[in-house]
Formats: structure tokens, C-alpha cells, sequence
């Protein structure tokens, strides 16, 4: 079964926070949806394997920071390629709290707090219904998961439920001996993105801001 068609679904990025017994903690996912209008309910579905995931089911609260284009793009690979079990993510972060969940400062597209209603197991996932108890508006422009990848040039994390195999970075082709026109390709080992061309001495990645220490040819 070829599934590049479930790349056509719209997707947005989020940031998921939560109380880890008075530690703020969070992942980024990118599936969110609305089920209610009416004293609304949200649903998000986050991998089992999620450290969020398991403070959220004991903590019954979390937030949702809703990316923007504008927001800052080191927020993904620290969110997102990084575990809160060994470090705190929001170190260094300006935030407040808000409902007894974590709310980050700068350029979003708006927070909304959410309580814990029920659960529904979906093998590797579980999607989480929770009531939306208080909402924090922004005039940033929803960052769209099309736009992540297209623009931003990110992948996704393999906890993400959109990860598929063949996102893993792959081999250059090889090219003719005789041939001068090859182009170098650098991969960061933090976020995976991929740079083509020289890399300079002061590069930094434009999606998570690493070094060029960083990157390795492939």
C-alpha cells in the first residue's frame, strides 16, 4: 500500500505541556482536532511512548501552544527530537503557568488548557479527549505540517503519527568519477535537516540552530 496519500491530510504543530510534579514538560505532536463546538472537547494523539504522555494521564491537565510560522523554529527540535525523561525543555524558555499547566512566551497562533476527559487506545497511540477549560488567543499564522516540511524543511519525530520509514535520511547518488558537478549534502544529527552545499565554519541549522559541528556529510 503506497500511504504518501496520508501526507495529503492537514496536519498543524503543537507543543503539549504539562505538570510533572511542579516541572514543566512537553512534546511537540501534529494531530489536534476539535469534537465539540458546544463546552468543546479537543482531541490529540500522542505516541505511548511519549514521556508527556504519561504525566499527562497523571497530571489530567495540559496546555497546547499552537505553532505559528513566526514562532521560534528551536522550539521543534527541543520539543520534538528531545525527551523530557532526562531534561527539562523548557529551561531557558521564557513561560508562565496557567491552570496549573505550562504557557510559552513569544509568537504563537494562540494556547489553549485542556482537562483530561477519557482516553481511546490505538495500538502505538493513544488519542486523548479532553475538555478545553481556557484558551489564551495570538495573531501568529497557524505553522501547517505541509509547511514544516516544505518550508522549514523538518522531518518528523518517530514518535509522531505521521513518522513513515522512508522520511530516514538516505545515501546521496553516487555520481561518475569524471563528474565535478556533484553537490555536497549535510545532515544535522540533531533535527535531521538536510543541507546541500558547502557548509560554513559559522552555519547553523535554520530549523533547531545547532552548529555546524553538528552536521555530517552523507
Amino acid at each position: 500500500m503506497d500511504i504518501t496519500a496520508l501526507r495529503q491530510i492537514t496536519y498543524g504543530l503543537y507543543v503539549v505541556g504539562t505538570n510533572d510534579n511542579g516541572r514543566p514538560t512537553g512534546c511537540i505532536i501534529n494531530t489536534c482536532f476539535q469534537v465539540t463546538s458546544e463546552n468543546p472537547i479537543i482531541a490529540i494523539s500522542m505516541n505511548k511512548n511519549n514521556y508527556t504522555h504519561d504525566v499527562i494521564v497523571q497530571h489530567r491537565r495540559f496546555s497546547l501552544a499552537i505553532l505559528a510560522e513566526e514562532s521560534d523554529t528551536s522550539l521543534i527540535t527541543t520539543f520534538g527530537f528531545q525527551c523530557g525523561r532526562d531534561r527539562n525543555k523548557y529551561e531557558g524558555r521564557n513561560h508562565t503557568w496557567l491552570h496549573d499547566t505550562p504557557i510559552l512566551q513569544g509568537k504563537f497562533a494562540g494556547h489553549i488548557v485542556c482537562e483530561l476527559l477519557s482516553m481511546a487506545d490505538n495500538e502505538t497511540h493513544d488519542v486523548l479527549f479532553a475538555r478545553v477549560i481556557d484558551t489564551l488567543p495570538d495573531d501568529g499564522t497557524p505553522m501547517t505540517y505541509a509547511y514544516y516540511h516544505q518550508v522549514v524543511k523538518g522531518k518528523a519525530p518517530k514518535n509522531a503519527p505521521t513518522y513513515v520509514a522512508e522520511e530516514e535520511t538516505k545515501p546521496a547518488k553516487e555520481q561518475a568519477p569524471d563528474s565535478q558537478a556533484s553537490t555536497k549534502r549535510y545532515v544535522c544529527e540533531v533535527c535531521g535537516y538536510i543541507h546541500e552545499g558547502e557548509l560554513p565554519d559559522d552555519f547553523k541549522c535554520p530549523v533547531c540552530q545547532a552548529p555546524a559541528s553538528c552536521f555530517k556529510e552523507i
